[in-house]
C-alpha cells in the first residue's frame, strides 16, 4: 500500500509552534506582503530576518507530539510490507524527522536552512540569520535568507510530488487549511485519479467537501487512532 501524507502547520501546532491561517494564526499578527515575500525581503531585508529569526528560536524548543510520532510508526510499517509512506509537508519545521521520519519532502522549504539570495547556495543553519555571513559558495555577503518558499515562489520538489501522488492509493490530508495551492490543489488531482481520500483535521478544511472521509479534532488523537486503523488493515 503506497500512501501520500500530506501535512500542514496543525500537525506542528500542539508542539507549540503557530499555525498561520487560523483566527490566532501568524498572518494575523504579520503583513505576509512585508515578512515572506521576495519583495518583502528586499525592502526590508532586517525585518525578514527578525522574523525568521524568531520562528528559529521558537522551532529549538520544539518537541515532536503524537501525531509527529504516529506517522513515522506508519513510514515503517508500510516499508514492512513492501509500501511507501510519501510524506510532503507544507512546515518548514523539523518535527517529522525529530519523530523518526526517514524522509520527508519539504515543498516549502525549511527553516533550519539558510539560503543565498545571490547564488541560491543552501547549508544548515540555526543560527540566527544576518547581513554580515558571507556565502561560502558565491563569497558575497548580504544574502542570507531562509530557505523557506515565499509566496510568488515555487514550491519545491513538485515532479517527485506528482510521481508520488499518480502511484498512490491513498491520498490523507493532515492539519491543512485547503486553501493554499498548489497543496490544496492535490485531492482533486487524487480523485480525479481514482485515488481514496481523506482529511484529518481540527475543523474541516475550505476542501473539506471533495474528501471521501473525514476525521477531526487534535492532531495528537485523530492521527494516532487513523494510523492504527491502517496498521491494522495491512
Amino acid at each position: 500500500m503506497n500512501i501520500f501524507a500530506l501535512t500542514g502547520a496543525g500537525v506542528s501546532a500542539e508542539s507549540g509552534l503557530g499555525t498561520f491561517r487560523d483566527k490566532d494564526g501568524v498572518w494575523t499578527k504579520y503583513d505576509l506582503n512585508d515578512v515572506a515575500t521576495p519583495e518583502g525581503f528586499a525592502r526590508n531585508p532586517a525585518l525578514v530576518r527578525d522574523f525568521y529569526n524568531a520562528r528559529r528560536a521558537n522551532l529549538a524548543g520544539a518537541q515532536p507530539n503524537a501525531a509527529h510520532a504516529a506517522l513515522a510508526r506508519l513510514e515503517t510499517a508500510l516499508a514492512a510490507r513492501g509500501g511507501e509512506l510519501f510524506l510532503c509537508t507544507q512546515n518548514v519545521d523539523d518535527l517529522h524527522e525529530k519523530a523518526g521520519s526517514g524522509r520527508v519532502i519539504h515543498m516549502h522549504g525549511e527553516l533550519a536552512v539558510t539560503r543565498c539570495h545571490h547564488c541560491a547556495a543552501t547549508w544548515p543553519d540555526t543560527g540566527s540569520l544576518s547581513a554580515d555571513t558571507v556565502c561560502a559558495a558565491c563569497g558575497r555577503a548580504g544574502g542570507a535568507r531562509p530557505h523557506v518558499v515565499w509566496f510568488g515562489e515555487i514550491p519545491l520538489f513538485m515532479d517527485a510530488i506528482e510521481d508520488a501522488l499518480a502511484r498512490a492509493d491513498l491520498f490523507v490530508s493532515i492539519g491543512t487549511s485547503g486553501s493554499v495551492y498548489p497543496a490544496a490543489g492535490f485531492v482533486a488531482e487524487a480523485r480525479a485519479m481514482g485515488i481514496a481520500t481523506c482529511e484529518l483535521n481540527l475543523e474541516p478544511s475550505a476542501n473539506a467537501y471533495v474528501f471521501d472521509e473525514k476525521r477531526y479534532g487534535a492532531a495528537s488523537a485523530v492521527v494516532p487512532a487513523w494510523v492504527e486503523g491502517v496498521i491494522a488493515g495491512l
